[in-house]
């Protein structure tokens, strides 16, 4: 029985660890060829071993729109052109507004935002030339929901959503099509750095599960199902939408 993905090209941005290392294990697992492109070479590396010749590391700052130039152009030389781009990489810049200095703003958008629109400008001459393409970036339940002491992320986040909905029309009638993914309080190494914030990081995990109607947190290997499912050809018809993925908690009104 073959693979999901099985002939497909893939990159995965941020894949070094947390939901893109999930998203690349199983892309591998369900036959595709995956590039991790990550910015820091020890996981990078150590990610693309161990899933053998089916993955190549290619260092990648998405920030840099050289670096990403040089990433879609060396997947293409060691692969092929991408048929699926995952745009992962991301930051936590949280704070108080007025107290946003402007290199913090810069930070964030160059990241969450930029990078985005890096990797999907780079990838999407390739893609139109094949006639098919599927894109998915992973936003966040930022995207639609403001908790107070996060500036600016969910503005980045936000744009992200806007991002996606405006390629997807432009290009849908040429083959590509361009999702979102926008996950709740999953179990990531990010999440596991911003509970080490506080001082009893085991009992701000707690909470964090309490808030869920599943009193749970999510796990990367379920954000990297839902990558899987949009980025096959399972999911044809479906485009410039976003996925959340939060165990239910942005339907609840109150606690």
């Amino acid at each position: 029985m073959g693979g999901r993905l099985d002939g497909k090209i893939a990159i995965v941005t941020g894949a070094g660890r947390g939901i893109g290392a999930a998203i690349a294990r199983l892309f591998v697992a369900e036959g595709a060829r995956v590039a991790i492109a990550e910015r820091d070479e020890a996981t990078g590396t150590a990610i693309a071993a161990s899933l053998g010749a089916s993955a190549c590391f290619v260092p990648t700052d998405v920030a840099d729109p050289a670096s990403v130039a040089a990433m879609a152009a060396e997947v293409a030389r060691v692969f092929g052109v991408a048929d699926i781009l995952i745009n992962n990489a991301g930051i936590n810049v949280f704070g108080d507004p007025l107290a946003t200095t402007d290199d913090a703003w810069r930070r964030c958008m160059s990241v969450d935002l930029d990078g985005v629109w890096h990797c999907c400008r780079a990838v999407l001459p390739g893609m139109l030339v094949a006639g098919r393409g599927a894109i998915v970036n992973i936003a966040s339940v930022h995207s639609f929901k403001i908790i107070a002491g996060c500036f600016p992320y969910p503005v980045a986040k936000h744009a992200v959503v806007g991002l996606t909905r405006a390629l997807a029309i432009e290009y849908a009638a040429r083959g590509i099509r361009v999702n979102a993914i926008a996950p709740g309080l999953i179990d990531t190494p990010i999440a596991i750095e911003f509970w080490a914030t506080f001082d009893d990081p085991a009992a701000e995990r707690l909470r964090g599960e309490a808030l869920h109607p599943p009193k749970r947190i999510g796990r990367p290997e379920e954000v990297a199902m839902t990558a899987l499912f949009l980025a096959s050809d399972e999911a044809p018809f479906i485009n410039a939408e976003t996925i959340v993925i939060d165990g239910g908690r942005s339907a609840l009104y109150h606690d």
